[in-house]
């Protein structure tokens, strides 16, 4: 369990839900432990690999917005253990995330992986960069984007914590399930391959002048 992120996100007001359900006492020893305040390998090819993932920003009137964030793989870079950032296209012209972001730093993050069932999620605090202000890391920013780039969007982290896969229902994309199905599709054209020789030596076989001789 990720105490440090539970330090964030128990406010006092989870406090008394878990006090009056009887289970306070659970969480009321986790300070001290590993604060889970910087990425490490597991956490560096879990984002290498990601090609999406859910951000919520909260605005100055109180409520969540939730936008769903996508791109090639390994778009999501991290430019060191306590660092992430990504290319921020143009999009409905809306601006929600950023000007949510403009009003209020903090967001939290949820990156998915729906075939092995994981779920990684991040309090951070996130800050909008123009492309000319830091040249190097808007080169390994923008690196394999297309599209036209108005900003980054760089992520500063709290803490993270791994969900229970528990209640994860697995999918799959396009690409996974041919990657997964192209075994079965090469038996299968192995097997009519097969199934047409076969039929063309009991078609000569029966044919008049296979028994003439």
């Amino acid at each position: 369990m990720a105490f440090g992120f539970l330090e964030v996100a128990v406010t006092p007001a989870v406090r008394a839900v878990q006090e009056a359900l009887g289970v306070a006492h659970m969480w009321s020893n986790f300070k001290g432990q590993r604060e889970f305040d910087r990425f490490t390998e597991r956490e560096a090819a879990f984002v290498a690999d990601r090609d999406s993932f859910y951000m919520a920003t909260t605005s100055e009137t109180g409520w969540p917005y939730i936008q769903h964030r996508g791109g090639p793989r390994g778009f999501l870079k991290l430019l060191d253990d306590r660092t992430l950032a990504f290319a921020d296209y143009r999009g409905n012209f809306q601006y929600l995330s950023i000007g949510n972001l403009s009003a209020n730093s903090k967001a939290c993050l949820f990156l998915m992986d729906y075939p092995r069932r994981a779920r990684l999620k991040m309090y951070v605090h996130a800050d909008v960069v123009a492309l000319d202000a830091d040249p190097d890391m808007t080169e390994k920013v923008l690196d394999g984007a297309s599209g036209k780039v108005e900003r980054i969007i760089r992520l500063r982290l709290q803490n993270f914590d791994w969900n229970c896969p528990q209640h994860i229902v697995p999918r799959f994309t396009e690409t996974e399930l041919a990657s997964a199905l192209q075994p079965i599709r090469q038996r299968l054209e192995s097997l009519e391959a097969e199934n047409a020789q076969l039929r063309s030596q009991l078609a000569g076989k029966s044919s008049p002048d296979a028994h003439a001789q």
